[in-house]
């Protein structure tokens, strides 16, 4: 049995996944689209990280786009634990616990004991925190609106859908 590429959403790269036996033409053309759309997701990845990079030193001129991830997921969480973080950004607790620390000296972040564990604080967002960070959004607040206005709404609402499947590793319906 022969493999192809998938796309791993959660760790953003490529794995090896099983396709029918063969080296078919069918496999061949298969074989070829994948690997270009790998190459497009890796341009977009790399502007991706770009972007992060851009609105970290905006938030905060030093902050690595890593702190800047972990503070945007507080952010759009409302509140988070560091477990709970940790494992929605697929990163050890060490990391994101000195990430956190970070957020909290510049005053992006702050702790409150977790009602529902005493050995555990509820991170959030400071209200200065949010009126920065949408700040540091508001330049590139309609990018993405504006890159796709000349898209039509269905081709967008396919380009999710697909996304959607392959992120969860599903099959397109």
């Amino acid at each position: 049995m022969t493999t192809t590429p998938s796309f791993d959403g959660a760790r953003g790269d490529l794995a090896s996944g099983p396709v029918g036996a063969g080296g078919s033409p069918d496999t061949d053309e298969r074989t070829t689209a994948v690997r270009a759309l790998e190459t497009e997701f890796g341009e977009l990845f790399t502007h991706v990280r770009r972007l992060f990079t851009e609105n970290a030193n905006r938030l905060s001129p030093g902050l690595m786009p890593g702190s800047y991830k972990v503070f945007t997921t507080i952010a759009r969480r409302g509140e988070s634990t560091l477990s709970a973080l940790a494992e929605a950004l697929h990163s050890d607790k060490g990391q994101i616990s000195r990430a956190v620390r970070e957020l909290e000296e510049l005053g992006l972040v702050r702790r409150t004991p977790d009602p529902a564990d005493g050995r555990s604080s509820l991170l959030s967002p400071t209200p200065d925190g949010l009126e920065r960070l949408r700040a540091v959004r508001a330049p590139r607040e309609n990018s993405l609106l504006a890159a796709l206005e000349s898209w039509q709404v269905d081709d967008i609402r396919e380009l999710t859908r697909l996304l959607h499947a392959l992120s969860a590793a599903e099959a397109p319906e």
